[in-house]
């Protein structure tokens, strides 16, 4: 488990979470025993949204985090939607908020209207992380998180259920091959590891300190039980930087950030 959230909150999460999927996307009975095998593996931090399923919640859970879509861009609407957290938590129905992929930008502006106005300020970010996609995570949020303190919730999920034809068509890109390739290189290092390649992505993602926990968006308790996995057999921990070079020589595509770049 790690304490999740800017200015360290007293939440603590599991390294591992879950999307929670339901009705068109997975049966309810494949969403009841992924929700019970993970919450059996200690997994205490279910990811739950209006769109997902017309947000059909899931029940006996220890932390729920409910999404609220769409948002507007402009500042004005930041600043309605901070107000709108602030007076939810002052009502008791929820006792932290954070963003979804909004930019460093965006949630220092929440800051700001947050200190300004006396209002409660997000606590986490739930942003695109996996290893082809890695500059907002390792090189654009440090210096946030710097100076607000905490750390964000990250998301990074392998999805096979239906309604992500988008993501489909995004494998069968130019850029989704050369993808496929780089993640066939990983193998012998996965296998050095004695992990899967999904279970090394998921300890890899989990190897920043940024990082409080990561999502795994499954559609099988055989895939659950794969990605938690990555916990179980120590992948983690056999991530020396030996080992994370070599994976970013592979990938080269390892972003680089300020204090690299004055050196």
């Amino acid at each position: 488990y790690r304490r999740a959230g800017a200015g360290k909150p007293g939440l603590w999460v599991s390294l591992p979470s879950t999307w929670v999927t339901f009705g068109s996307q997975i049966s309810d009975e494949t969403a009841e025993n992924v929700m019970t095998i993970a919450y059996e593996n200690g997994v205490n931090l279910f990811d739950t949204a209006e769109v997902y399923a017309s947000g059909k919640p899931p029940c006996w859970v220890t932390v729920v985090f409910t999404g609220l879509y769409p948002i507007g861009q402009a500042l004005c609407e930041r600043v309605s939607i901070v107000r709108a957290m602030t007076y939810v938590i002052n009502q008791g129905m929820a006792m932290y908020w954070g963003t979804s992929r909004w930019s460093a930008m965006e949630i220092m502006e929440a800051y700001s209207v947050a200190r300004q106005f006396n209002l409660v300020p997000p606590v986490c970010e739930q942003a695109e992380y996996h290893m082809f996609q890695r500059d907002k995570v390792e090189s654009q949020l440090p210096e946030l998180y710097h100076k607000i303190g905490g750390c964000p919730c990250q998301g990074k999920g392998r999805w096979g259920g239906r309604g992500y034809q988008w993501l489909k068509e995004k494998l069968q890109s130019d850029d989704g091959r050369k993808q496929q390739a780089k993640i066939k290189e990983l193998q012998p290092i996965a296998g050095r590891l004695g992990c899967t390649v999904a279970q090394l992505a998921i300890a890899w993602c989990l190897r920043s300190e940024g990082v409080s926990s990561v999502l795994l968006g499954v559609s099988s308790t055989e895939q659950l039980i794969e990605n938690l996995g990555a916990i179980q057999v120590s992948v983690l921990a056999q991530l020396t930087p030996p080992v994370i070079q070599e994976i970013d020589a592979l990938l080269g595509n390892k972003p680089n950030t300020k204090k690299e770049s004055r050196a």
